[in-house]
């Protein structure tokens, strides 16, 4: 859905809204399209795209098929396909993703990989 330039999941194709009043303690995992404005405690997982919105929280690992990223996480993320840190976000965790996207003003404190990228033979001669 978001491919090369991200496009915000609005609420009529979302499968799940966490609002910004919302806060869920516990484990999360869905099938479908998932926007998280609120703040939850625990992983998120879905096979489809997750947008987290700019004031959202979420303090575990993250996994999605694709993500738009506004807010704040603190945990891993690892991401199918294209990943976008857009300029409000905060990542305090490691980052697995096919693509990934950082906007000037993002804060990113962890490792990136990106598997299925050419990788590098590097010899060591004695």
């Amino acid at each position: 859905m978001f491919k090369k330039e991200a496009r915000e999941v609005t609420a009529k194709e979302a499968e799940t809204i966490i609002g910004p009043s919302v806060k869920v303690k516990g484990n999360f995992q869905g099938e479908g399209n998932i926007i998280i404005e609120g703040t939850v405690e625990g992983n998120v997982k879905t096979s489809q795209n997750l947008l987290v919105g700019n004031k959202a929280k979420i303090t575990a690992n993250v996994e999605a098929g694709e993500a738009k990223i506004g807010g704040e996480i603190m945990g891993n993320i690892k991401v199918k396909g294209y990943l976008e840190l857009a300029a409000t976000a905060k990542i305090l965790g490691d980052i697995e993703a096919a693509q990934v996207s950082i906007e000037r003003g993002a804060i990113f404190n962890g490792k990136c990989s990106m598997p299925g990228g050419s990788s590098v033979a590097v010899e060591s001669k004695n």
